[in-house]
């Protein structure tokens, strides 16, 4: 009883509902803010459509927090951060693959954790959203470095289940 409480309070109090303007055409739901669709400096490092919600404004606590969303089949193309990544899945079912190494598939209440200058992928299951918070450590360094994409032969045979 207590769980179902939780998520209609946490949803009425906690200033996450969505902002309908922005409110995606499907039945998607998830705690934070879906965002805006991501702008072209970031949308031509993605396959499929992606949000972008930052979740944390004041630049003296040094954390940034974004709530990325991804249609199915969306995902971004490999790359890495020089400082670093935690990567928490919040909805939906997703994948993060690291260069050389299987994919592994993601779930609510998985986190990631990214070594600084891993070089990898995440993105949606083909028949799921997804989203997940991504959080910037060491922000005061960490630049990303955009590679290719993952192409539907990488993905298909990343997400193909046993």
């Amino acid at each position: 009883m207590k769980k179902s409480l939780f998520i209609p309070l946490l949803l009425t109090f906690g200033g996450c509902m969505q902002n309908p303007d922005t409110a995606m055409e499907h039945s998607f739901e998830q705690i934070f803010p879906q965002g805006e669709k991501l702008p072209e400096q970031f949308s031509q490092y993605f396959i499929g459509q992606a949000w972008l919600a930052r979740l944390t404004a004041d630049p003296a606590l040094n954390c940034p927090v974004s709530n990325v969303t991804f249609e199915p089949g969306c995902r971004n193309n490999w790359h890495s951060h020089s400082g670093g990544q935690l990567l928490i899945v919040t909805a939906g079912r997703g994948y993060y693959q690291a260069q050389g190494r299987p994919a592994r598939e993601l779930h609510p209440g998985d986190v990631v954790e990214i070594p600084a200058d891993a070089v990898h992928w995440h993105g949606a299951a083909p028949d799921s959203w997804f989203a997940h918070l991504a959080v910037e450590v060491n922000p005061q360094s960490n630049r990303n470095t955009w590679l290719g994409p993952v192409d539907d032969e990488q993905y298909a045979e990343a997400t193909a289940r046993e």
